[in-house]
């Protein structure tokens, strides 16, 4: 047990060592970003670095599994070189067993990671994207899903206009049951118009079967609507625009995803990036645990066997692969190439079997 801590401890100092330094490189590197996609905007020194401070979490969760092959091949190295390794092994201890403090260290990194960093890095994504866009675009449009039905705001030269409809088609453009709420930027609400359908065309919603109330003509707003068969509203509003405004899965708390994934399908939208992305999250626990083995098959023997920079190097190598797979198998699953569950947990669970199969080749105690 006092092994096992010793090498849970060294390898959680590790981690921490090479965390800190990616998010401190990262950071830095964001900032000048920042300055350069905002040159136009004129922002400030400040608002770069509070852009960056909230962008940056975002990169490092993005290449956490990365930091955690690095992680494991520092730990084994070091105890190659301090001839700690071998000690171990002269114990009677295998390298499998050795392994067990890492594996669990690593498993206690990733439920944190998922349970506590996720909502995290949810929230300064999303205050990101609102910041980023108020610098681009200003106050502009916003589409939110609710349990009630679909929301959409769209800004124009006299207001707001806040569209509610009860269900959709798959990319926004084709509102059932839409209500349309206009307000004045200084007088409030000013009319209502409810449609059996909405779509979206160039430059305009058109409604079918509509109603409109008017509630700045000082009359009875019941008494005065008028029913019209077809109606245009003028909208600066595109698809693309839109689809914009679900953001990316990232950007929503794991604890709210089902929630969110419930009020996208009950509003007609395709939820299956969301849904990939959730399991995705569910199985990174097991894809962490996957890079220290890759890490440890390739660099837990003794420093004076030779050829260390080329198993680092195979071992980075392997980390790549690993990752770049995934990112493959997310974008398979999200074009419904492959079930989301094959997606999500093929790529970190052929890792790990990989990896065992490389140790026990290589472990001769």
């Amino acid at each position: 047990m006092t092994l096992a801590l010793y090498i849970a401890r060294r390898f959680a100092k590790t981690v921490l060592t090479v965390f800190a330094g990616f998010f401190v490189l990262l950071y830095l590197i964001d900032m000048i970003e920042q300055i350069r996609r905002f040159a136009d905007a004129d922002i400030s020194l400040g608002a770069a670095a509070e852009l960056a401070a909230l962008n940056t979490p975002q990169a490092v969760y993005r290449i956490l599994p990365m930091i955690l092959i690095l992680a494991s091949i520092a730990l084994f190295l070091a105890l190659a070189r301090s001839s700690e390794l071998v000690v171990i092994r002269a114990a009677g201890r295998s390298a499998l067993r050795m392994l067990l403090a890492p594996l669990v260290t690593t498993l206690l990194i990733g439920a944190v990671a998922v349970a506590l960093l996720n909502p995290i890095v949810a929230g300064t994504a999303k205050r990101y994207e609102t910041l980023a866009n108020r610098y681009k675009l200003g106050e502009g449009n916003v589409l939110s899903v609710s349990r009630e039905g679909l929301w959409l705001r769209q800004g124009g030269p006299e207001g707001q206009t806040v569209i509610h409809a009860a269900r959709s088609n798959t990319d926004g453009t084709v509102l059932y049951d839409a209500s349309f709420l206009a307000f004045a930027e200084a007088s409030g609400p000013v009319a209502r118009i409810d449609a059996a359908e909405a779509r979206l065309t160039e430059g305009a919603w058109t409604l079918t079967d509509a109603k409109e109330w008017r509630f700045d003509a000082g009359g009875n707003p019941e008494r005065d609507a008028r029913r019209q068969a077809a109606l245009d509203l003028p909208s600066d509003l595109t698809p693309d625009q839109i689809r914009d405004s679900f953001g990316t899965p990232s950007t929503i708390a794991i604890w709210d995803l089902p929630a969110f994934i419930d009020g996208l399908e009950r509003a007609g939208f395709s939820a299956r990036k969301h849904n990939v992305w959730f399991q995705m999250e569910l199985a990174l626990p097991l894809l962490l645990m996957a890079m220290v083995l890759v890490g440890a098959g390739f660099t837990m023997r003794h420093a004076r066997s030779g050829q260390t920079g080329t198993m680092v190097l195979l071992a980075i190598v392997s980390g790549f692969a690993i990752f770049l797979l995934r990112n493959f198998a997310q974008v398979l699953g999200e074009n419904g190439q492959i079930p989301i569950v094959l997606a999500a947990w093929s790529p970190p669970l052929a890792a790990v079997l990989l990896s065992l199969t490389l140790l026990l080749h290589l472990e001769d105690g």
